[in-house]
């Protein structure tokens, strides 16, 4: 076997595999059997609203929460199951936490050493690898200063340093742009995803920003009360929704009633929304005849001239945005559009034509128990007094800094 062939063969190998983890907090189930493997070098988005689960199944991976049914491996060793739970300085992985999570009293180069002193580094060689990605980072010129006289931006650099550094078979992110601005979080983002694949890392990200998700993503899982709806590449989720809540949460602009009238082609349906009738992309086998809720991405969206594949609409409102602009279309049907873009604006008021791309319009039937978009709520129940927030304890992960 050739290295190259090696390499392939290793990349295939699943880092962490996760089978029926269940979380209860009193009789409220967080976690509802959740399977997962995430194969080396590759890196996982959980995508999913505030108290779907998503942080607490990340507690559950790092170990500083205790599952109540399930297995858990990480590179080939249980490290979670019946009688089994290794805390998380005996699981070998790395996290990037929210709020950086930096030793006030260590120096940068400390902080970062001090992932490698777990690892009976010696102090010289410490020091020089810490230098060394610190340098990766852009942050070697502070190696000497103290967190609290940087930035947030550039402290979440040190503690991305600190994660990579002892190249932990598996890094773990909670949320960790969601404190900076905007532009510090398009440049972080884009620093993670080039450092994480060029260091070969394994990585679990969460997030509830569906742009963050997509850029990041070489699979995408969207989790919701505790189960993991859909997982695959992001351009398949998109596209592809399992269901009516993975697209709402993967972006809609609107959505629409309607019945279905046949069907045009293998993946195609006609379907009718009071008196006009418009080809959309089937989901889940909507037959003629049948009740349908039409769902439309954004980007399936355009004003022009009337036509087949056209609604009638009265703008609302309208803003310029990345070099064109975007309405809000209260249509004659009923519904309301958002994010429908024109090079031009036009006027509040005026009466306009929305085109619809069939490729984001998107059919699927009510039937099998799906229920309405809009009576799938986001919201899980709220954990019981007394749960302690993410995570219990820093030293849990990072170790005494002694």
């Amino acid at each position: 076997m050739t290295l190259s062939e090696t390499a392939d063969t290793q990349s295939l190998e699943p880092v962490l595999v996760a089978v029926g983890l269940t979380k209860f907090y009193q009789d409220v189930r967080v976690l509802d059997g959740i399977d997962l493997a995430v194969l080396r070098s590759s890196f996982v988005v959980l995508l999913g609203p505030s108290g779907s689960g998503k942080t607490t199944l990340l507690r559950c991976i790092a170990g500083t929460e205790r599952l109540s049914s399930g297995t858990l491996h990480i590179a080939g060793r249980e490290v979670a199951g019946p009688g089994v739970h290794l805390p998380p300085d005996r699981r070998h992985l790395s996290m990037v936490f929210q709020d950086y999570a930096l030793w006030p009293h260590m120096s940068v180069a400390e902080n970062v050493g001090f992932a490698l002193r777990r690892l009976a580094v010696r102090g010289s060689e410490r020091r020089t690898r810490a230098l060394q990605m610190l340098e990766r980072v852009g942050m070697s010129h502070l190696a000497d200063q103290y967190p609290g006289r940087l930035s947030g931006g550039q402290q979440q650099r040190v503690a991305l340093a600190r994660a990579l550094v002892g190249e932990s078979p598996l890094l773990l992110c909670d949320e960790p742009l969601s404190n900076l601005d905007a532009h510090l979080r398009e440049q972080l983002r884009v620093e993670i995803a080039t450092l994480t694949r060029d260091s070969g890392a394994t990585v679990i990200y969460i997030t509830h920003d569906q742009q963050e998700a997509f850029s990041l993503a070489d699979q995408l899982a969207v989790i919701h009360q505790g189960r993991i709806l859909q997982i695959g590449p992001p351009e398949q989720v998109y596209r592809l929704p399992a269901n009516p809540f993975v697209a709402q949460f993967t972006g809609l602009a609107g959505s629409m009633d309607a019945h279905v009238v046949g069907r045009t082609g293998p993946e195609r349906v006609r379907v009718r929304c009071g008196e006009v009738e418009l080809e959309a992309t089937a989901m889940g086998d909507p037959r003629p005849g049948e009740a349908a809720q039409v769902l439309l991405r954004a980007d399936a969206l355009s004003l022009g001239p009337s036509g087949f594949g056209a609604l009638c609409g009265v703008v609302r409102d309208s803003s310029f945005r990345s070099g064109a602009y975007d309405h809000v279309v209260d249509m004659a049907q009923g519904f309301r559009l958002t994010g429908v873009r024109s090079n031009t604006r036009a006027a509040r008021g005026s009466n306009v034509v929305v085109l619809i791309d069939p490729v984001g319009c998107l059919a699927f039937p009510y039937r099998d128990g799906v229920e309405r978009l809009d009576a799938v709520s986001p919201d899980q129940p709220r954990l019981p007094e007394g749960v302690p927030a993410w995570p219990t304890e820093r030293a849990d992960l990072m170790g005494s800094p002694g």
